[in-house]
């Protein structure tokens, strides 16, 4: 396994067929996702391609992560936690501004996919919402509220993914103290053959 310091991040490519482990090792950890085609980065992970066509905002093992183009990238075929968010933005400065104003500024995972994903040819205005691995966050049905509560992934939960394409993946271990339950601790991933 490759380690993710917490509140950095990083990127590399994953070849069609290739298998996508990411891993929480102390529990309770968010990990943003982005995945780009990587011959043409135009095309993008897409939360609401993705919501369309699996009919579903609860994606876990047996559903696809889609495309901004209508193709599929990933396909989740193991899950040990079963709730993750493709709602909200990775935290960036301006998050930091508006719910943290008290706490130092980071620059977020959003600054930490911009850096990472660079020199793949990946500006940061081209950084949509990220697939969040184990985000906690509740919808009530009836308002439609959102709500960010501390993850329930344990020691060593994972969720494991299939490339659909060539890609160009960004994955952070999350900055943001209320997706983290208030801590911050490292992700673990690794990328084998399936």
């Amino acid at each position: 396994m490759n380690r993710i310091e917490p509140r950095s991040g990083t990127a590399f490519t994953l070849a069609k067929g290739e298998l996508l482990t990411v891993a929480d090792p102390k529990g309770g950890q968010v990990s943003d996702m982005l995945a780009f085609n990587a011959k043409d980065v135009g095309e993008v992970i897409s939360n609401g391609r993705t919501f369309d066509y699996e009919e579903t905002i609860n994606l876990t093992a047996g559903h696809r992560l889609w495309s901004n183009r209508s193709n599929p990238m990933l396909t989740i075929v193991e899950d040990d936690v079963g709730r993750h968010d493709f709602l909200l933005t990775p935290c960036s400065r301006a998050t930091f501004r508006h719910f943290y104003p008290d706490k130092p500024m980071h620059r977020g995972c959003f600054g930490n996919l911009a850096e990472a994903l660079e020199p793949y040819g990946v500006v940061p205005d081209a950084i949509p919402t990220a697939f969040n691995i184990f985000m906690n966050v509740p919808v009530d049905a009836a308002s439609g509220a959102l709500r960010v509560d501390p993850p329930t992934s344990r020691a060593g939960d994972a969720v494991v993914m299939r490339a659909e394409m060539d890609l160009v993946i960004g994955l952070t271990a999350c900055s943001a103290y209320a997706s983290n339950g208030g801590s911050f601790k490292p992700i673990d991933y690794a990328v084998s053959k399936a």
